[in-house]
């Protein structure tokens, strides 16, 4: 039996992802939709097609610092582990957002809720199995500023990253990042903490995944055609989320390629950090 769980699934991505999960496998099989509302958590259960594994939803909140760590220990009580992760929650911003005014919480989902993710579930994933973080492109050095790259190359656990972007968060939220050296789009830093968290934790672990054919990775989907993405870019001719969906499908339930292990991976190639 596989297990797997999508955070932020109740629209767009996460909810392509569920889908082309449970379409992928079989009645035995369960895939977890998480959100952070019941009701919506509840509608898109409903809406899901017939046929494949069974779609079960789950409140997952990854804001809440002990969420994760709770829901991976009833799923390892209830199944034993898990096979796929995808860490799809996000917190989005538009153009006329004040960067001091959404950082907080920005971080707490997008930065920290991984980092919560990363840590409650990779301790349960099952022989072959794979945690994959929705990332972007944006999240590579080559976007930041040289004089910034040691704040995500220099950590060497979680806890240490975590303190990189908490540092960064309050320099945004006091003006002290807009008169110095960091990009004035959020989601670039933010990204960028989410690739080297993957990272980090990858060093950890890299050894006994490999030896077990568990693969950690994050991921770029590419541009996609939603209404967030459409505030910023012209999305017209962009792919659908289920279109986008099916290079991280294909990565989470193919056999381990280790070239792809601990990096940021767009279409099944791997991306430079730096």
């Amino acid at each position: 039996m596989t297990v797997a769980l999508v955070t932020g699934a109740t629209q767009g991505l996460g909810l392509a992802l569920v889908e082309g999960l449970a379409q992928r496998l079989t009645p035995a099989d369960t895939v977890y939709l998480t959100g952070r509302d019941i009701n919506k958590i509840t509608e898109a259960v409903q809406s899901m097609p017939g046929g494949g594994a069974e779609v079960r939803g789950e409140v997952l909140d990854v804001a809440d610092p002990g969420a994760a760590a709770k829901l991976a220990a009833q799923l390892e009580e209830r199944h034993g582990g898990i096979d796929v992760v995808f860490g799809n929650a996000v917190m989005r911003v538009g153009p006329d957002d004040d960067p001091r005014d959404v950082v907080n919480a920005y971080t707490e989902v997008n930065n920290f809720g991984t980092t919560r993710l990363l840590r409650a579930f990779t301790p349960i994933l099952n022989d072959s199995g794979s945690l994959i973080v929705v990332a972007s492109t944006l999240g590579t050095l080559h976007h930041l500023a040289p004089v910034l790259h040691n704040r995500f190359t220099t950590p060497s656990t979680l806890d240490e990253m975590d303190a990189q972007v908490a540092r960064w968060r309050d320099e945004v939220k006091d003006g002290r990042a807009k008169s110095g050296a960091w990009p004035g789009f959020v989601n670039i830093p933010s990204k960028i903490g989410q690739v080297a968290a993957v990272r980090v934790l990858a060093r950890e672990r890299r050894e006994s995944d490999l030896a077990r054919g568990i693969l950690l990775a994050s991921v770029c989907p590419g541009m996609i055609n939603t209404p967030t993405s459409a505030l910023w870019w012209d999305v017209s001719t962009a792919p659908t989320p289920a279109q986008a969906a099916t290079a991280l499908l294909d990565l989470a339930l193919s056999p381990l390629d280790p070239a792809q292990y601990g990096e940021l991976v767009r279409h099944g190639e791997v991306l430079p950090f730096s």
